[in-house]
């Protein structure tokens, strides 16, 4: 039997191994009890990098609490575990010490499951909040193949990109894709890095050659568009839609992918035009986290990797 196998990779505020695979294995359970068929093999890879910014960002926090004027502030408690997980992870992630330390997690993390893949299996992709991005970049961005970084580095990130289906150095051998899921994700505004700004006029964030070409090859081996699901809670102020921006992401290329935005909750109150100003403070950490043990998603994830060939 073909293996399903699925990886998890979290978002902000993850700083424990533990407590993230804690969270994986209620959605996983969610998705195995909805899975009719019992004799598919479904094995989960756990990618925790949530570590790796902590030192830098208590650094900052103690700074801006040292600040003679921080007191004055509002919403401090929002600024510093909210805005400056969220800001903070992103920025660290995009330096290049920490993002190839990333890289070098995934790599121990990952790699040695899916290596022995190949192309009768079927790997699906459960990403959380920034790990969206931080996955599809070290998949797809043209920055891990600047003449700058380190051979070995460069080799590492060809060596990853080489386990999967469709990507280059090797795009006929590998684990192909089948199912692509997205939570909380701020995917839409990482498409803003994507505008030309090198002197070569091509931006070494830009994802959408790679990207397209992938789906491109995976629509010609599977001859169907590969189904991503992205689902988001009304009141989660970094979860953003993908439909209307998955054409700019690819370019207008979107015959290789059925995208279909999931919005997780009806919302209650706090939708009235005057309070909604209020949901990223009152509200956006708990609607943020709140896809993991969501039976919406459970239930949709696991209707996908059925239908899956």
């Amino acid at each position: 039997m073909p293996t399903d196998y699925i990886l998890f990779v979290h978002g902000v505020k993850t700083h424990e191994r533990q407590g993230f695979e804690s969270l994986c294995n209620i959605l996983l359970n969610r998705i195995q009890n909805s899975i009719s068929d019992k004799s598919r093999v479904v094995k989960p890879i756990y990618f925790f990098w949530g570590d790796l910014n902590l030192a830098a960002q208590k650094e900052l926090a103690a700074g801006l609490e040292a600040s003679p004027k921080w007191k004055d502030f509002w919403f401090r408690d929002f600024r510093k575990e909210q805005i400056l997980e969220f800001v903070g992870d992103a920025a660290l992630y995009l330096s290049r010490h920490v993002g190839t330390q990333v890289v070098q997690r995934f790599q121990s993390e990952a790699f040695s499951v899916l290596k022995g893949g190949d192309t009768g299996d079927r790997l699906h992709v459960i990403t959380h909040s920034w790990g969206t991005v931080i996955l599809f970049d070290i998949l797809f961005a043209r920055r891990w193949e600047s003449h700058d970084l380190e051979d070995e580095t460069i080799k590492l990130v060809k060596d990853l990109r080489n386990i999967l289906f469709g990507l280059d150095p090797n795009p006929q051998s590998g684990i192909p894709i089948a199912s692509i899921h997205t939570m909380g994700s701020p995917l839409a505004l990482f498409s803003l890095l994507n505008i030309s700004g090198n002197v070569n006029g091509v931006s070494t964030h830009d994802l959408t050659p790679d990207l397209r070409r992938f789906l491109q090859n995976l629509y010609i081996l599977r001859k169907k568009a590969l189904n991503w699901r992205n689902f988001a809670h009304p009141g989660d102020p970094i979860a953003y839609p993908l439909e209307g921006v998955m054409s700019m992401l690819l370019d207008g290329s979107t015959d290789y992918v059925n995208t279909q935005d999931v919005i997780t909750d009806k919302g209650n109150i706090f939708n009235r035009p005057f309070s909604q100003r209020l949901i990223p403070l009152i509200w956006g950490g708990e609607a943020h986290g709140s896809y993991w043990d969501n039976p919406l998603v459970g239930k949709t994830i696991s209707e996908v990797i059925q239908a899956a060939i």
